[in-house]
């Protein structure tokens, strides 16, 4: 799975203060730390930007590319920012991140990405918020996705994002969005895909955070999900990735299948992993002392 590393993210207080003194050193860091632990793109989430928009969106690409090679994700809800961002993009072919159903977004982000011939995240997001089922996702992104080909954008450079929303907030979301990943390369052939992986441990303790966004990452890669915006940062979730641990990935997938599995046999690790999977696939309730049960 690519692996977007998601630190440099203006909701970070470093990161915020960083941009705002125009310090290139805290961002660089991340930059240099998230690309050898094993990136394959950096986000350079820039929120609203709202405040000198260009400058600050070339400012950041510009400070990020003194010290790294992989291409950047510009993630801001700005097109003014964004185009200034894909403009300052010169090592390496840019990811749009993103556009979606919502009009506003499909009149603004989508012609950017034609312009500059960059690949671009889509989501399923409407002007009437996250669909809440598989077909109602279905519906929003088949015909968004129809108006970025009208638009000459193929499906080979459209990533599409469901939308996780947090387990603790709401669990069947969860598996609606590991339903329609199931399903995503069957009705749009070509595409790809992306989520923000770490929305879903959004509000939990700190400490049970990467339980659940590695076991959640694993599960989504059996059925061929491309991408993940994620914290690269966590080894285990790098060396999940790799496929340095085929026994953990081995028991997510036989707990997925339900097997009747010797919990008694299986390493304090694998516990722990088989439980998430039960928990993220709604066979028990979430809580924030589910591997406790």
């Amino acid at each position: 799975m690519i692996l977007i590393g998601e630190s440099i993210h203006i909701i970070s207080k470093g990161v915020s203060a960083a941009v705002k003194e125009r310090n290139k050193k805290p961002i660089q860091d991340l930059a240099v730390a998230q690309t050898e632990a094993g990136a394959h793109y950096l986000d350079l989430n820039m929120g609203p930007a709202r405040k000198n928009p260009e400058e600050t969106a070339e400012w950041l690409v510009k400070t990020v590319q003194e010290v790294t090679d992989l291409p950047l994700s510009i993630d801001t809800l700005n097109p003014v920012a964004m185009e200034a961002g894909l403009k300052a993009c010169t090592k390496a072919r840019p990811l749009l991140n993103s556009a979606s159903g919502r009009t506003d977004s499909k009149e603004e982000m989508l012609p950017l990405a034609k312009k500059y011939n960059t690949d671009v995240v889509i989501s399923v997001l409407t002007d009437r918020g996250c669909p809440p089922d598989v077909d109602s996702r279905v519906e929003s992104i088949m015909d968004t996705v129809a108006y970025a080909n009208e638009l000459g954008i193929p499906n080979e450079d459209i990533w599409v994002d469901p939308i996780l929303l947090p387990v603790s907030a709401d669990q069947k979301q969860v598996l609606e969005a590991l339903e329609f990943a199931k399903i995503l390369s069957d009705i749009l052939p070509g595409i790809k895909s992306t989520i923000g992986l770490s929305n879903l441990s959004n509000g939990t303790p700190e400490e049970l955070r990467g339980i659940l966004n590695r076991t959640y990452m694993t599960m989504l890669g059996r059925y061929g999900f491309y991408s993940a915006i994620a914290d690269v940062l966590d080894q285990e979730l790098v060396r999940l990735n790799r496929g340095d641990l085929p026994q953990i990935v081995d028991v997510i997938h036989r707990a997925m299948d339900e097997e009747d599995l010797d919990i008694s046999s299986l390493s304090q690790q694998e516990r722990e992993y088989v439980k998430t999977v039960s928990t993220l696939l709604g066979r028990t309730l979430y809580s924030h002392s589910w591997l406790e049960d």
